[in-house]
């Protein structure tokens, strides 16, 4: 799993470390996972960023899809690129109602790659992460945490857990940031 978006350069030397970290990676002999990256839609989802994730394998949604249309909507996105069934992980976030809470969780534990991975919308980031987040990390062994909520696009590594904590940003238009934000992972 590396990240191939210009945004995320840092984080794309992190994850090829880790990754080498947990065992050499053949290239050859091994199909990389690629994963598109989003959260705080807010019911909101530009052509523009789809665009971007059409070769996604996955796409995983850290919270406030808006309503369950928003989840259908990438589900039916996904059908139409290839033959396989599609992949939408995801976690509902604050602004989220029973339609979404009904079928996603409130913390996602998950590993892709031999990696394991963590996704909780409001989970803070290293140094401040929300009650029980850090204590998550431990318990589950988990190199990759994913978090949304603040609508700022945040990655920083946490040296204490050894692990990668990523915030896509908003891919919607409600809130005070200025730039939509979704990045791709292969």
């Amino acid at each position: 799993m590396i990240i191939v978006n210009s945004i995320y350069d840092r984080a794309c030397t992190t994850l090829l470390n880790l990754k080498s970290e947990i065992g050499n990676l053949n290239r050859t002999s091994h199909k990389m996972t690629k994963i598109g990256l989003l959260s705080d839609t807010h019911n909101y989802l530009d052509d523009s960023i789809l665009e971007h994730f059409k070769k996604c394998d996955e796409i995983w949604h850290a919270g406030d899809f808006g309503t369950i249309g928003m989840a259908e909507r990438i589900i039916r996105f996904q059908a139409t690129q290839s033959n396989r069934a599609p992949v939408l992980r995801g976690v509902y976030g604050n602004i989220d109602g029973y339609d979404i809470r009904s079928i996603y969780p409130e913390k996602l534990f998950f590993t892709c790659e031999e990696v394991n991975i963590y996704i909780q919308h409001i989970g803070g980031y290293p140094k401040r992460y929300a009650a029980g987040v850090k204590e998550a990390i431990i318990i589950n062994k988990c190199k990759l945490s994913i978090s949304g909520h603040s609508h700022i696009l945040k990655i920083m590594y946490d040296d204490d857990l050894q692990c990668l904590h990523m915030n896509p940003g908003a891919a919607g238009k409600h809130g005070l940031h200025n730039k939509n934000n979704s990045s791709l992972y292969y």
